[in-house]
């Protein structure tokens, strides 16, 4: 047996920030993966915990950034260089609890996306994929894909594995993404940010284009 000791740097870095944020929360749910990337499993986040906001619930994702010791060739970031977040309002859903797992299952795909191609999701970027339907668990919403910021809530942690920053996922409808493509810069996703005026996804809220 190895006397080597088994660091999460990475992981506790991430969870102390959102233990700032959420001083009474040192017990959040947390969806972790059963099965890993590496031994060959479909998710590649190592977890998602799922904070309460008061009027939502703020997922952060584990994974992206290197959780336990350095192996990324690149010292000034640690793995991709980000996590995930996303902030749901609470409503009167028919099954809260499969609304949440809805939106881990959304958060593995994304990150499955830069494990598989190298794509990183940046500040002021969209993802639309020409989903129509709504990404909640009953697809009826009109929400069907988001725009990335950098989370407000969250501050960029200079960790020991490197830098890693949070990206949220903000929820938009079909005609704002639609939108967005037509324009295609990253000034017109900051002014529909700006428009919308919120960071919370709200699965019942109007169009605003």
């Amino acid at each position: 047996m190895s006397d080597e000791k088994i660091t999460s740097a990475g992981w506790d870095a991430i969870t102390a920030e959102f233990e700032r944020i959420y001083p009474d929360q040192k017990d959040p749910k947390h969806y972790g993966t059963l099965v890993s990337y590496a031994m060959g499993g479909n998710d590649p986040l190592d977890g998602i915990s799922v904070y309460d906001g008061g009027g939502f619930w703020h997922f952060v994702s584990y994974g992206l950034s290197e959780l336990y010791e350095k192996v990324s060739e690149n010292k000034e970031y640690s793995g991709f260089g980000y996590e995930l977040t996303f902030k749901l309002k609470k409503d009167d859903y028919e099954n809260e609890e499969n609304e949440i797992r809805c939106i881990c299952g959304i958060m593995q795909a994304i990150a499955r996306i830069s494990f598989n191609s190298g794509d990183i999701f940046q500040n002021n970027e969209y993802i639309y994929t020409g989903q129509q339907t709504g990404i909640d668990a009953r697809a009826k919403s009109n929400i069907t894909g988001f725009i990335c910021i950098n989370d407000p809530s969250v501050n960029t942690l200079n960790t020991p594995n490197g830098i890693v920053e949070f990206i949220e996922l903000v929820g938009m409808t079909d005609a704002e993404l639609i939108r967005l493509k037509e324009l295609r810069t990253h000034d017109a996703v900051a002014e529909m940010y700006k428009t919308l005026g919120s960071d919370i996804t709200d699965y019942n809220r109007k169009s605003i284009v």
